[in-house]
């Protein structure tokens, strides 16, 4: 148990951030997950919706500190690229 005054205000900050934290990268799992199975049912005009759903719910994720800004760009990029695979093949 926190002993001082901030040690204990330091454990009611960490609570919400981590419930704040969670529930974010919760909707970053389910937005993934909708762009995934728009890629898979091979519909590019779904797919590039939630392609930029997705982008922008990383880049707002990163913008929070939530995920690292590296790791947002890095998984926007892979996204991208299952996005254009699905281009290629459609054409």
């Amino acid at each position: 148990m926190p002993h001082s005054k901030s040690a204990r205000k330091r454990v009611r900050q960490n609570i919400k951030h981590r419930l704040r934290n969670k529930s974010i990268k919760n909707a970053l799992a389910t937005q993934r997950k909708r762009f995934l199975a728009a890629v898979a049912a091979g519909d590019h005009e779904a797919a590039t919706v939630e392609f930029r759903r997705t982008v922008k719910a990383y880049k707002k994720a990163a913008a929070k500190g939530v995920v690292h800004a590296n790791a947002a760009s890095r998984t926007e990029s892979r996204l991208a690229q299952k996005l254009n695979g699905l281009t290629s093949v459609a054409s």
